[in-house]
């Protein structure tokens, strides 16, 4: 599968989240609300799919069934938040510089 129009929106972080990605499968399908947590223990991201509550239950709206395209899409995800964030460090510190 082809990924692509990786996009990050960065949130001020609440409980781990930090922000939310939307990816293009294929040129095919568009999938949003991808959210991107710290780890409880500092040492990286995970991504978690959107679910939608009814009553008390949690439905699934999408989630990748394929380990390897779960794989894929953490990857590419967490590289594209990388560059972001060095990105907004980079604007940081040539702020802090004048």
């Amino acid at each position: 599968m082809k990924i692509s129009e990786i996009n990050i929106q960065l949130i001020k972080p609440k409980n781990g989240l930090v922000a939310f990605a939307s990816v293009v499968l294929d040129e095919q399908i568009y999938l949003s609300s991808i959210g991107i947590h710290q780890k409880l223990d500092g040492s990286g991201y995970r991504l978690t799919y959107p679910t939608k509550k009814a009553g008390e239950r949690d439905f699934n709206i999408f989630y990748p069934i394929d380990r390897d395209l779960g794989v894929a899409l953490e990857r590419a995800i967490l590289e594209k938040l990388t560059a972001v964030l060095n990105k907004q460090s980079l604007r940081k510190d040539s702020h802090a510089d004048r």
